[in-house]
């Protein structure tokens, strides 16, 4: 059975929820792919929302400046080390691991599918979708909202709504200010945003898998080392 009680890093009671919000999500952003690939425009959606949070001034400016920091490589790995140290001190291994593979893994992601895409802003060169900042971020705060999961015993609507509700506002904070600097068009924040929410639940179920069948191996290993 993948992910033991008290152990996963995939809860059971929110897991099927959780599943069907990455499948959900996961087709926003190739719906959103293929809608603005090649593009260098805002779209219809874009033209709704981003005149009411573009061009910010002081000191709105100055705080999506110290937000967008989180996202870069220095903010990035503070925020790292300090989600993995929380981990480990609650002695939660398959968590710190969550941290790490899920927010490498999205923000590959979104490497990837920016070339792909090929959606620009302000020129050729500066790839948009997805928003990179806006799925690391949600990717930190997915991984931590599902060691509190865990950890606090929630069911499965508590849990569902915990972890959505921290990955809304770690996202919405990180999105606003994305289009606040005029880094990326709302749609692309959107796209890292599902982006994040498609890839941690499935590696918090294959970290969940992998580490059960090794505790599988050892207790075997354990067994026959008695007789």
């Amino acid at each position: 059975m993948t992910g033991r009680p008290g152990r996963a890093v995939l809860p059971a009671p929110p897991r099927g929820w959780l599943g069907l919000a990455a499948v959900l999500a996961a087709l926003v952003v190739l719906v959103l792919g293929v809608l603005y690939a090649d593009g260098g425009k805002p779209g219809r959606v874009d033209g709704w929302l981003q005149p009411t949070v573009e061009d910010v001034r002081s000191p709105w400016r100055d705080i999506a400046l110290a937000t967008d920091f989180w996202g870069e490589p220095v903010g990035a790995a503070l925020l790292v080390v300090a989600a993995v140290t929380g981990c480990l001190l609650l002695r939660s291994p398959r968590a710190a691991v969550l941290v790490v593979a899920g927010a490498g893994l999205t923000v590959g992601t979104t490497t990837l599918l920016k070339p792909l895409v090929g959606r620009t802003i302000h020129g050729e060169g500066n790839l948009s979708y997805p928003s990179g900042h806006t799925a690391f971020v949600t990717a930190v705060a997915l991984a931590v909202a599902l060691l509190a999961t865990g950890r606090l015993g929630l069911g499965r609507t508590a849990g569902t709504v915990l972890v959505l509700a921290a990955a809304l506002v770690a996202g919405a904070a990180m999105g606003w200010a994305q289009v606040s600097l005029g880094a990326h068009y709302p749609t692309d924040v959107l796209g890292g945003w599902c982006t994040a929410m498609a890839v941690v639940p499935a590696t918090a179920w294959l970290i969940d898998r992998t580490a059960d069948r090794l505790d599988d191996r050892m207790a075997d290993a354990g067994r026959l080392k008695r007789f």
